[in-house]
């Protein structure tokens, strides 16, 4: 337990948590040094790191590393719109709630759908990934989609600071995702970045700490869950959920056809008897059910290098593309991105936590990658 006694004169203010206990003066000079000396130490936190993403939110404190990381589903009772669960405890209700009860994503295809119920959401993240009762209200940067327009920004920025932000600052995810996956944005090079997502997939051309180039489409794990939902119902009569998919994904899916097919038992509900019925899917059936969301992916990268700089494509010829974000780890997905676009890429480190990674990394030095903020308060 920590233990930090200030010297006072007079009335003095007494803060206590699970492992603090500090007695500091009201005397605002005396207050501000000792909460200077705290953030020093690492026990307070003045910064906050989030990767609102559609599928996970990953929260990144500085001294700190990773601190969070929870599916962004909310959990709403229906008769009075109350917060039942935030998170993975949300998540496992998801499918399996009785009607008082909902459970769905406030955020879609990267942005905000659902206002009120994502500033709860970033209240309960922000408070969850303070270890220690906290006086200062902290900075947040917050990565959106490269697409987003400036109401969507805006929206973004307002709901960090209603959730109790003092600044919030927001960055766009390729820049984010370039950072975290240790590429030198600051120099005069051009470098790529392809960040998949729950709910986009963005792709940067990055020179000189700026996007030189990028798009962003609606293409991501979710929409790939979707597809192998609507596949199996359109030729087993089977209905499965969104979990099912998404392991099918997981265990058996891949971006190119595969001599050795892997194989899984698929369990779900049969269309017509309405019973309980399972299946085996193969490998190259759900590449099937997603080839033409990864066409729409190709095709964004494609249309990012037709409209790069000749001499920044050189750069890209030499060094190849880094890509990042959980969707991007889909087997097989350098692979493809290879044969369609003659480039070579390769997976970051960690990609699932590159974009949370990169906000850390901004926050402390946020002098240096001023010119990528978009937009702050």
């Amino acid at each position: 337990m920590w233990k930090i006694t200030v010297e006072i004169a007079g009335e003095a203010n007494f803060w206590k948590s699970k492992n603090l206990y500090v007695i500091v003066s009201r005397s605002t000079a005396k207050r501000e040094q000792v909460i200077g000396i705290l953030i020093v130490m690492g026990i307070f936190t003045n910064k906050i790191g989030i990767d609102l993403g559609t599928a996970n939110i990953l929260v990144f404190v500085p001294r700190k590393g990773i601190v969070l990381n929870e599916p962004s589903v909310v959990a709403i009772a229906e008769e009075d719109k109350r917060i039942v669960a935030v998170g993975a405890e949300a998540k496992n209700m998801v499918g399996k709630t009785p009607e008082a009860i909902v459970a769905y994503r406030p955020m879609k295809d990267g942005v905000i759908a659902d206002y009120r119920i994502t500033e709860a959401m970033l209240r309960y993240y922000l408070k969850k990934s303070l270890s220690v009762f906290n006086p200062f209200k902290p900075d947040v940067l917050v990565s959106v989609p490269a697409g987003v327009t400036s109401t969507e920004r805006r929206a973004v920025v307002e709901a960090a600071v209603k959730a109790g932000a003092r600044n919030a600052y927001v960055v766009k995810e390729p820049i984010l995702s370039a950072i975290g996956a240790g590429i030198p944005i600051q120099e005069p090079t051009g470098h790529m970045i392809i960040d998949i997502g729950g709910g986009t997939t963005d792709v940067a051309v990055i020179s000189l700490g700026g996007i030189v180039t990028s798009t962003s489409v609606k293409y991501g794990g979710s929409k790939l869950d979707q597809s192998i939902i609507d596949y199996v119902k359109k030729n087993f009569n089977l209905a499965i959920g969104d979990k099912t998919a998404e392991d099918i994904k997981i265990n058996i899916g891949s971006a190119v056809p595969l001599d050795e097919e892997k194989q899984m038992t698929v369990k779900g509900r049969d269309f017509v008897s309405g019973l309980p019925r399972s299946i085996e899917l193969g490998s190259n059936e759900v590449l099937k059910a997603i080839n033409k969301d990864l066409r729409e992916m190709v095709r964004a990268v494609k249309e990012v290098l037709q409209e790069t700089p000749p001499e920044l494509s050189s750069d890209i010829i030499e060094k190849g593309m880094t890509m990042s974000g959980g969707s991007s780890m889909l087997p097989n997905l350098t692979e493809l991105m290879r044969r369609r676009t003659g480039v070579k890429a390769r997976l970051a480190k960690d990609p699932l936590y590159c974009v949370a990674r990169g906000t850390g990394m901004a926050l402390e030095h946020l002098d240096v990658y001023k010119r990528s903020i978009t937009t702050k308060r």
